[in-house]
This record gives C-alpha cells, sequence and structure tokens, in this order.
C-alpha cells in the first residue's frame, strides 16, 4: 500500500501517461500507462540495455524503428480459442501485425552489436504461410475473395449472371413502361431489385411493392416478371454467405492453432515498442544512461544537473518556467541528508526529483541528468510528502503524516532484519531503500516534533540504504556534526529580491529568513526587533555562522569562476602556440620540398649534359683528343653540380718496403725491407746487418717521425635504427560516426582519442556536412590532437578525416 501511495504522490502516473505518448502502437501506450517496476536489479539493467540498443539502432535508420501495422489482436486470439469466427478485419489486422513484426525482426536481424534485442527475437515466429493465406482468402476492404474456394468462385459467377438476368429485365420495362416510372432507375430494397414507379400509375407495373417514398408519390416496386428471380438470387447469396463463414472458419481453426506462439510474437512487439518509447522519451528529455552503483564498494551517487522529468515536460508544452537542475553527489558514508530553507525554495520537489529518478533508472529509462549518471538500486522507494494542493487534506496533518511513517518503518522490514542474529551493540542490517520525507516531524508542539524527528531519522540511519528529509528544525542541522553518516543541505535565497534561487547547496544549513522578509516587508522594525530578543542570541549566532559560510561559498564560486576562465584563456594560447608551430613546421617541410626539388633539376641537367658528351664520343671513331676533350668535359660537370671535396688531413710519415730512413740511435741509414707490423716493428738493412727495430726510432731522411701504428678493435657492431613505422590503418584505429548525431559523436570521439597512441582514422562520410563541421570543431578544441587531415583517397578521401595525436 505504501508503495502504490508513493508512487501517486510522486506523480509517477504522470510520467507514465508522458511516455505513453511516445509509443507507437496501442498495445505500447497501454503497457507504458500501466508502467512495471522491476523486483531485481538485472530485470533494470536488461531494461536499460533494451533501451540503450533502441536508442543506438535509431540513430542509424533514417526514419526510425517502424511499428505499421502492428495491431491489439489479444481479444481476436482468444475468441479465435474460444471457436468463434473472426470477421474480415479481424483477420486482416492479424495477417498486417505479422508483417510488421516480421519487418521489425529482419530491421534487427540486419545489426550486427544489438545482442539484447537479436536475442530477444532470435526464436520469434511469424507465420508467413498464415499471412499469406489470409491476404489469399481476404481482400483489402476484409472482403472474402472468389479464390478463396473454387465452390464460392462458382457461387459468384451464378450471382453475376442472375443479378445480370435481372437487370436486363428491369431494364427492358424501364423501357416499356416509361411513361409510368419515376425516373429511369433500378435499386434495391432488402436485397430485392426495384424500380420507382408513380404512385397512380401502379398497375401499369403489377408486382410486389417492397418501400414506399416520404411523399407516399413513389413505390418502389418488384415487377411480377423478376420475382421468381429475386427468390433465386436470396438463395445463392445465403449460400455466398455460408460459403465465406466456411473459409473464415478455417482460418480461425488455424490461427487457434498457434495462438500460444501469436501471443508470444505480442508480446515481443509491445516490448520493443515499450524500448523505443523510453528510448525516444529519453532523447526528448536529453537524459543519460544510468550506471547501478555499490554504496558498500565506496562509490559515490552522482546525480549532476538532474532535471525534473514532469517540469521538464510542463516547461515544453505547458509554458511553464524555467527547470533550475540540482546537483546530488552523496558520498557512500552519508545515510541521511537533511535539506532545510524557506517555504517555496524546491525542498519538497527536490525529493520528488531524485525519487523519480530511482524509479526511471529501475524501469529502463534514461535519467535527465549529465554525464555520469550513478545511482544506486533501491529494491523500495517509499515516501512521505505532503502536497498543500491535494485535496486528501489528512497527508498534511499530524496524524496523517505519522501514519504513512509507520507504513514506511513497517515496509522496510526492520523486524526481521534485528532477528538476524546481529552481535549486541552492532548496527543492524540496512534495508537497500530509499526514503523521502517531507517536513519531517512538522503539525505538532516544534520540541516534541524536532525530538520526534532526530529519533527518526536515527533510525533510518541505521535501517534504510539512504533517507532524504526537509525540515524547519534547526535542531537536525547538528545532527551532521554529531554523526558522519549525516549530511546538511540547503536550498538557496536571494536576499536582496526575498525569492528563492532554487539552487540546493551542499555543507550549509538553511537559516531562518523569516524576520528579514517581514523586516522587508513592513513590519514595524521595533516588533522585528522584539522578536530577536524572543529568539536568543544562540539562534542569531549561528545565523550569523550561517551567513558567513554562505558568503564564503560564494567567494569560492567567483574563484572558481575566475579559475575556469584563466584556463580558457591558457587553452586559447596554447592552441594559438600550437597553430604558429604547425605554420613554421609547414614552413620548413616546404622549403625542404623546393631544396629537393631543385637538387633533382640540378642533377637531371647534369645527366643531360653527360649524354651529350656521351653522344658526341659515339659519332664515329673517337681519337685520343676527342677522348681528353670528353673527359675534360666531365670533370667540368662534375665540379659545376657536386660539392667540392673537403681537402683530406696531412698523413704523417710512414716507412714502406724500399724506403731509406735514418735510425738515429745507431747513426745508420738503413732500408726498410719488411712493413711495419701490426705491434710497429719493421725489418731495416745496413750493410750486411739486419735487425727489427721500433717504428718510433726511425724517422725519414728529411727528419719527420713516423706515425705510430694504432692496433685496431673489433668493429662494433653496427646496430641498425629500427625502421621508422609507418602508420597504418586497422580496426583498432578507426571509428565509424556515420549516422550519429554531433554530441554522440563527440563522446565516442573523446574517448578514442585519450585511448590512442598514433593516427586515429574517423569516418564521417558525406551527407550534408554537418557531421564532417562537428568533428572538425571538436578536433580543433582537443588538447591531445596535433592536427588533422583528410585522408588518403584509396582510405575514403574527404569522406574520412585523419587526426595525428601528440
Amino acid at each position: 500500500m505504501i508503495q502504490s501511495e508513493t508512487l501517486e504522490l510522486l506523480e509517477w502516473h504522470r510520467l507514465c501517461q508522458h511516455l505513453a505518448t511516445f509509443a507507437a502502437t496501442k498495445l505500447g501506450a497501454t503497457a507504458a500507462r500501466h508502467l512495471k517496476i522491476p523486483d531485481s536489479q538485472s530485470q533494470s539493467e536488461q531494461l536499460s540495455e533494451q533501451t540503450k540498443e533502441i536508442y543506438q539502432l535509431e540513430t542509424r535508420l533514417t526514419t526510425g524503428l517502424s511499428f505499421e501495422g502492428i495491431q491489439d489482436i489479444g481479444d481476436s486470439l482468444e475468441r479465435a480459442e474460444r471457436s468463434g469466427i473472426l470477421t474480415g478485419d479481424e483477420l486482416l489486422a492479424i495477417a498486417t501485425t505479422l508483417a510488421g513484426v516480421r519487418n521489425l525482426r529482419r530491421v534487427i536481424d540486419n545489426q550486427e552489436d544489438l545482442p539484447i534485442l537479436t536475442e530477444l527475437v532470435a526464436d520469434l515466429r511469424t507465420y508467413p504461410e498464415l499471412e499469406q493465406e489470409i491476404h489469399r482468402c481476404i481482400d483489402e476492404r476484409a472482403q472474402v475473395t472468389d479464390r478463396a474456394s473454387q465452390k464460392l468462385g462458382e457461387i459468384r459467377t451464378d450471382l453475376r449472371r442472375l443479378r445480370s438476368q435481372i437487370t436486363q429485365k428491369l431494364q427492358n420495362i424501364l423501357q416499356a413502361k416509361s411513361g409510368a416510372v419515376q425516373e429511369q432507375l433500378i435499386t434495391q430494397r432488402s436485397d430485392r431489385f426495384v424500380i420507382p414507379v408513380k404512385a397512380p400509375q401502379k398497375d401499369a407495373i403489377p408486382g410486389i411493392v417492397h418501400d414506399t417514398s416520404t411523399s407516399g408519390a413513389t413505390l418502389y416496386v418488384e415487377p411480377n416478371s423478376v420475382v421468381p428471380l429475386g427468390n433465386q438470387l436470396r438463395q445463392i447469396i445465403r449460400r455466398e454467405q455460408a460459403e465465406e463463414e466456411t473459409i473464415r472458419r478455417i482460418l480461425t481453426e488455424l490461427l487457434a492453432a498457434v495462438k500460444p506462439d501469436l501471443e508470444r510474437l505480442l508480446a515481443i512487439a509491445t516490448t520493443l515498442d515499450l524500448a523505443t518509447a523510453r528510448s525516444r522519451y529519453s532523447f526528448w528529455l536529453g537524459a543519460n544512461p544510468p550506471r547501478f552503483i555499490q554504496r558498500e564498494a565506496s562509490e559515490m551517487i552522482t546525480l549532476r544537473n538532474l532535471r525534473h522529468p514532469l517540469l521538464v515536460w510542463q516547461q515544453q508544452h505547458e509554458q511553464g518556467q524555467p527547470v533550475v537542475p540540482v546537483d546530488l553527489l552523496i558520498s557512500p558514508k552519508i545515510r541521511v541528508v537533511t535539506i532545510t530553507g524557506p517555504n517555496t525554495g524546491g525542498k519538497t520537489v527536490t525529493l520528488k526529483t531524485l525519487g523519480l529518478a530511482a524509479l526511471m533508472a529501475k524501469v529502463g529509462l534514461f535519467v535527465p541528468a549529465r554525464e555520469p549518471v550513478e545511482i544506486p538500486w533501491f529494491d523500495q522507494v517509499l515516501a512521505d510528502i505532503g502536497d498543500e494542493q491535494s485535496l486528501q487534506q489528512s497527508l498534511s496533518t499530524f496524524s496523517g503524516h505519522i501514519r504513512r511513517i509507520s507504513r514506511i518503518l513497517e515496509a522496510l522490514g526492520n523486524g526481521e532484519a534485528l532477528g538476524n542474529g546481529e552481535a549486541e551493540g552492532e548496527l543492524p542490517t540496512s534495508n537497500s531503500a530509499l526514503i523521502l520525507l517531507d517536513e519531517v516531524g512538522a503539525g505538532t508542539d516544534p520540541v516534541e516534533g524536532s525530538a520526534l524527528a532526530i529519533a527518526l531519522l536515527q533510525y533510518l540511519a541505521n535501517h534504510a540504504q539512504l533517507t532524504i528529509a526537509t525540515t524547519h528544525f534547526g535542531e537536525l542541522k547538528a545532527l551532521k556534526y554529531e554523526d558522519d553518516r549525516f549530511e546538511n543541505a540547503s536550498v538557496e535565497f536571494d536576499e536582496s529580491t526575498l525569492s528563492p534561487t532554487y539552487r540546493l547547496l551542499w555543507g550549509i544549513p538553511g537559516r531562518s529568513n523569516a524576520l528579514t522578509i517581514a523586516l522587508r516587508l513592513g513590519l514595524k522594525p521595533e516588533v522585528v526587533e522584539e522578536a530577536k530578543t524572543q529568539v536568543g542570541e544562540a539562534t542569531d549566532e549561528v545565523n550569523q555562522v550561517i551567513a558567513g559560510l554562505e558568503a564564503q561559498r560564494r567567494r569560492q564560486e567567483t574563484k572558481a569562476a575566475e579559475a575556469q576562465s584563466l584556463l580558457q584563456q591558457a587553452e586559447r594560447l596554447y592552441k594559438e602556440v600550437s597553430a604558429k608551430a604547425a605554420s613554421l613546421e609547414e614552413r620548413e617541410s616546404s622549403l625542404r620540398a623546393s631544396q629537393e626539388v631543385a637538387v633533382k633539376q640540378a642533377i637531371a641537367q647534369a645527366k643531360g649534359e653527360i649524354a651529350q658528351v656521351i653522344r658526341r664520343l659515339q659519332k664515329g671513331t673517337p681519337t685520343a683528343q676527342e677522348a681528353q676533350q670528353a673527359t675534360n668535359a666531365l670533370n667540368q660537370i662534375g665540379q659545376q653540380y657536386q660539392p667540392a671535396t673537403p681537402a683530406k688531413p696531412k698523413v704523417g710519415f710512414m716507412p714502406k718496403l724500399g724506403d731509406r730512413v735514418r735510425v738515429p740511435k745507431l747513426g745508420q741509414i738503413a732500408d726498410v725491407i719488411a712493413a711495419p707490423n701490426e705491434d710497429g716493428e719493421l725489418s731495416v738493412r745496413f750493410g750486411l746487418m739486419k735487425m727489427t727495430v721500433k717504428l718510433q726510432d726511425v724517422e725519414s731522411l728529411d727528419g719527420q717521425k713516423a706515425e705510430p701504428i694504432v692496433k685496431s678493435k673489433p668493429a662494433p657492431a653496427v646496430v641498425t635504427p629500427p625502421p621508422q613505422s609507418v602508420p597504418v590503418r586497422t580496426s583498432q584505429n578507426t571509428i565509424d560516426l556515420r549516422g550519429k548525431r554531433v554530441a554522440d559523436a563527440e563522446y565516442i570521439l573523446d574517448k578514442a582519442i585519450s585511448e590512442a597512441t598514433g593516427p586515429v582514422w574517423i569516418i564521417h562520410g558525406y551527407g550534408t556536412g554537418k557531421l564532417r563541421q562537428g568533428v572538425h570543431t571538436f578536433l580543433q578544441q582537443h588538447s591531445r590532437v596535433n592536427n588533422y587531415e583528410a585522408a588518403e583517397q584509396a582510405d575514403g578521401g574527404t569522406g574520412v578525416t585523419v587526426a595525428h595525436i601528440k
């Protein structure tokens, strides 16, 4: 009961009505209006995956997923099972439904990365043979066709022949008795062919009167000569109706035999339509897919720029006020958040927004908040929210609040949790529930109400995963400083305009603004001052502290805005410097290319001149003089086009075999008979004496010392540097963005660039050029992108952009 009350308080039915407007079929709209909330996290995750895959699929399709032809055939199947005979319209509706679902399956099967949807339609039977049989027997006007059976074809041939005979007879009578008829017309009354006869001349055309005009001047007469043919016609018509009924009965029996498969087909079509409605509604809201977190694993609830979906609808369709988003960032250790502040400041809206966000995540809808959307899976969402505009005034009384809170505590099942064997002094296991309490403890004596609210919140801190409570009691603000599981928040109030800003401030409790508002609204100052003395100095000091905290927060926000501005300026300067560096690189590359062109031209010219010299030599028998002239010409060409060879350094004296050297130590001049070896020793002879001397002990005849021999060391292994890798396009560094919106493409690009280690090929196609323009704008602003260019023609040309990563 409390859960249904919670859904009513959160206006869940309104959200379901909005969702139903995005459904394509009657079944989908009905399912959306009676949306079932899953009982397990796995079911919610599967629904969310369905929504994601439909969202992904519809971005690829030009016209979206089509549910054309799918109708609510449930009642027809029930009647078929009970041996009723379906009408032509019902049979035709079943045939179009089979075709529509088959088309859905075909579209899904043509995609490769939709595992949830592919599995959903994997075993789907659409009975094309039944559809063909229905279309063979039933035409577009839902009438049984002549080809449905041979017997029916023969009957209708007889009918056409007999009608032709009757028409011919009546036409002859009209011509023969033209003076007695009102007009040359053949019509029907009760399946009988008649002609209009003037009342005074009814005896001129004897027959059966089937009808009379309003004025009585015209009688509709079936001539006696036509009556037997009319009787025969009626008998054939009854035979036709019996045969048509037989054909429809056969088709109905065929459908009744496969009723379970057709019901499953209908259920799958409804599931797909509901998933499509969720996807389209989420897209309309600008929502993002949620990720279910485990607070026990120290994961934080992250809901930035969270908007109330019903207020978004009201703003778009009912000219409502702009929606002010709230930020809900709740650390894992926090179990209770108390929100304080003035009335109409947005406290209740914050409660409802969080409650709806939790329910939307459970049913597979995206949450209208900025990415990332991280929220726990709450097995229960329970609320006690008083609505001043509600007709049920008992809900705003103290007794009404207490009765509902009692049902909330009972639903938590704390009695069972306490009996699970916890050790004495340990906290009982908390229930995975979200509790929303509006004006907790209000409606009674402030002292007792405050004490009751404190006790209730402490109890919920032990037994519920998260509790959000709004209050005006100042004593609840101090709970944060006594228990680290509590947190304060407040709605901001602009004292200059005496109006709320609807912003939610975290960590700062709200302060009372009643006296300030009263003074500015014209209440006598002496009355306000007396009220301040009644409130007490302690309360005034608390309000001053809170005011100081609010001022400090505003200063921090100002500094944060200034820091953001400086960061943007630094990013702009960085882009300018990067652009200049790229320009210099491009200029250097251009100069290098021009130099290479000049060198190639010089080489080509030299080769041409050498070729001319060779051709001159080839003409006739060259003489020595001509050969010398050709050599001189080649030398001139070499000196003209080749850089001058640097002068070799002067080599020191080194004795060779047969040289004459001086041996200063012996005072002799000797002949070298063996060149110096690796040890720097050589053999010399003077006179009849041979001896081995050191290289440093000899000199040339003009006094030059010999150059010492340095023993050759083993040549170090030449390490060939690895060839510079040429970027190669693969499936890992290629992104296909065709069919995606610019916002989705930016998210995919940012992720790919952050993970890339080399160039990234981005396929955006040609189309209207908006996607390519959006990609280029994003690449220009990205800090990791050095430059980008169109791909080679073989890789897609201007339909593909290559981004070079720093």
